[in-house]
């Protein structure tokens, strides 16, 4: 199945930010900002595909056929949820407060496959996440280069919101992976329990993430990852304050 022409879209959008960036070079300018936001947002966006799919490919590879799930294969951000829930919160978090908040869902039957498969399927969204963490922040470590610190500085920060929402997906709130990866686990009873409260796991997210505490555990932790890739905090600070270019005034 070939990528959907709206995915191929995000990618080519994305490399033209990473270009304006390269451009900008060392300048702090309006191409830098731009450059910046363009690349993280819209990389963001095809993380979140990517993520979508990872859920959709595992499924399909333990036997959910569906038409649907086909549909998801092909890398459509509209096959995704609700758009606004799905892609447009999401990027407002990023733009408002350098938050990677999960976005998007897949619905894909699962209710025949075996706890432990259950779990993979779960389990394979963060995964998506997690490479493209691997990937970005290997790439800044290596090729990092201090004419061009403009567009890696962007990098770092997608990196560091990868790591962010492997974090935020794999909490056990109802609803998000990290408790779908342990419901097959749990007693019938427990699962009919919880049930209910799964349409809200986005809501309980960002209600939890209204308390100063919770953000500051959440970016601590974030950092504490973040440190592994031996990529300095700073060049991703500055990423974030590329792409929160308004928060110079505000």
């Amino acid at each position: 199945m070939r990528p959907s022409p709206i995915f191929l879209a995000l990618v080519a959008l994305t490399a033209v930010g990473g270009v304006l960036a390269w451009l900008a070079g060392t300048s702090v300018r309006p191409m830098s900002y731009a450059g910046v936001f363009i690349f993280v947002i819209g990389g963001w966006l095809v993380s979140l595909c990517l993520h979508e799919f990872g859920h959709a490919a595992t499924a399909w590879r333990f036997g959910d056929h569906d038409q649907e799930v086909r549909g998801y294969l092909t890398l459509d951000p509209r096959r995704y949820a609700h758009p606004g829930l799905s892609l447009l919160l999401p990027m407002v978090f990023i733009a408002l407060g350098g938050i990677g908040l999960p976005g998007a869902a897949v619905y894909v039957r699962t209710w025949f496959m075996s706890p432990t498969r259950r779990t993979l399927v779960s389990l394979a969204g963060p995964a998506a996440n997690l490479l493209l963490a691997v990937l970005l922040l290997t790439l800044t470590r290596l090729l990092f280069d201090p004419e061009h610190w403009v567009l890696w500085a962007g990098v770092a920060f997608l990196g560091f919101l990868q790591i962010m929402a492997v974090i935020l997906n794999l909490l056990p709130i109802p609803g998000l992976d990290g408790y779908d990866a342990v419901e097959p686990h749990l007693s019938p009873e427990t699962q009919r329990a919880v049930a209910p409260a799964k349409q809200y796991g986005v809501f309980i997210l960002l209600f939890l993430l209204l308390a100063p505490a919770v953000g500051q555990w959440l970016y601590a932790l974030t950092a504490w990852f973040f440190d592994f890739s031996g990529v300095p905090h700073l060049l991703a600070s500055a990423g974030n304050s590329l792409t929160r270019f308004w928060s110079r005034w505000f």
